[in-house]
């Protein structure tokens, strides 16, 4: 059976994979952390968030499984750190999508016409 973002454009769908993951403020001090120490060690991660580890390493599970961090297991270590080139290509992503829909908004349109 065919799922219902399989009738979509790959470009879209993809967009939607990573936005979904960014879908929890945890998240994005999760990526904010990594970004600001290059690379990170999992408790180095914890250590700046109000959550268990078990809670970070669940949203870093996320992350990886999107493809925005990167990360390896060495014994009781795990060192994550940002896919920097992927997240780059969801910026430019973003951007190419975002642009010409706000471009398509009426000039000057504040939301104030709509229901």
């Amino acid at each position: 059976m065919q799922a219902k973002t399989d009738l979509f454009p790959p470009d879209l769908a993809r967009l939607a994979e990573a936005a979904k993951a960014l879908g929890h403020p945890a998240r994005l001090a999760i990526l904010r952390t990594l970004a600001e120490r290059g690379t990170c060690v999992c408790g180095e991660v914890v250590e700046e968030l109000p959550l268990a580890q078990a809670t970070v390493s669940q949203h870093l599970k996320a992350l990886k499984a999107a493809g925005l961090v990167r990360g390896e297991v060495d014994g009781p270590r795990s060192c994550y750190c940002v896919d920097a080139p992927v997240l780059r290509a969801l910026a430019d992503g973003l951007a190419a999508f975002l642009g010409p829909v706000l471009d398509a908004l009426p000039p000057g349109d504040d939301g104030a016409d709509c229901c």
